[in-house]
């Protein structure tokens, strides 16, 4: 059964799809490795310098840091996605993610306090946090820690799979002398990976998709992440090859070879790959009147009449 497109801004590329899996994964196991760790040296220190503990009582300290650290995870991870740290905005995101650092530390304490205070109950005992003051201080020196390794693990994964992947420039002007190519009209672009860089021609790229702070270009069923915005994209392709379908894709006019019209004025835009790509109702007529006269619709409509 056809379900249609992917809704925009929800879907992500495989790729990072499995990497999003890949961090879920490895923070689950660090952190519940770390907490059974700690369960076990905290009964030992129990037990060697004669503290009256409980192993249920340790047991509890332990995994409501855990629980509340994992269910906090999304949001940091997502963070990430949204504000990328690179040589270029580093410093405009860093003192967001010291502010986040803060946050996470709030959020952590007084999520495993509650936790605490309600395990506690239930094993007929009080919880008392001490000082809150002192707890603060305690444990952001702690949280700030795994705070920024999770921001950094994070970040060194994205950047391996953009690696793996490719990532594609705008070809900058050169120091000195004239562009061999008009900048702001690219005939090409240039993609980094594995180490090595490759010319990318602007009329092989299919369509360009809006994802956080990259653009997806489709290139021979492949997509390399530019650092741009989809509007920035849009104002340096040509308009006669190029023209925007919906707020999250741009498209290569020949590629498409049909469009199915749907309820409420929107489309279904069926790619020469057998992709199939949304069309809103505020672009239909235009996409319809600017397509008209490609060779994949004509040739269609040819055959049709």
């Amino acid at each position: 059964m056809d379900t249609g497109p992917t809704p925009p801004g929800q879907a992500l590329d495989l790729a990072h799809r499995r990497r999003r899996v890949f961090m879920t994964a490895f923070w689950l196991l660090a952190f519940g490795s770390g907490a059974v760790g700690n369960l076990l040296t905290g009964r030992i220190d129990a037990e060697r310098y004669g503290v009256p503990v409980a192993t249920w009582q340790i047991a509890v300290n332990e995994f409501s840091s855990m629980l509340v650290s994992l269910a906090m995870l999304p949001l940091l991870l997502r963070a990430c996605d949204r504000w990328p740290l690179h040589a270029d905005t580093w410093r405009r995101y860093l003192p967001l993610y010291v502010a986040g650092s803060f946050m996470w530390c709030a959020g952590h304490i007084t999520g495993m306090d509650l936790l605490r205070w309600l395990g506690y109950a239930l094993g007929g005992a009080d919880y008392s946090p001490g000082s809150l003051w002192t707890q603060a201080i305690y444990e952001y020196l702690k949280d700030v820690r795994t705070f920024f390794l999770i921001v950094a693990v994070c970040h060194l994964v994205e950047w391996f799979g953009r690696h793996l992947k490719g990532e594609a420039s705008l070809l900058d002007a050169p120091d000195e002398g004239a562009a061999v190519e008009p900048v702001d009209r690219p005939e090409r672009f240039l993609v980094r990976k594995l180490g090595r860089d490759f010319l990318v021609a602007t009329a092989d790229i299919e369509w360009a998709q809006a994802s956080g702070n990259y653009v997806n270009l489709r290139v021979r069923g492949r997509d390399y992440p530019l650092r741009s915005t989809l509007a920035a994209l849009e104002a340096k392709l040509d308009p006669t090859v190029f023209i925007r379908v919906h707020r999250s894709y741009v498209v290569q006019l020949r590629q498409v070879t049909s469009i199915e019209p749907l309820e409420a004025g929107e489309a279904r835009l069926h790619m020469a790959d057998g992709t199939v790509l949304p069309c809103s109702r505020r672009y239909r007529e235009g996409v319809r009147a600017a397509a008209g006269g490609t060779e994949p619709l004509a040739a269609r409509a040819a055959s049709q009449g």
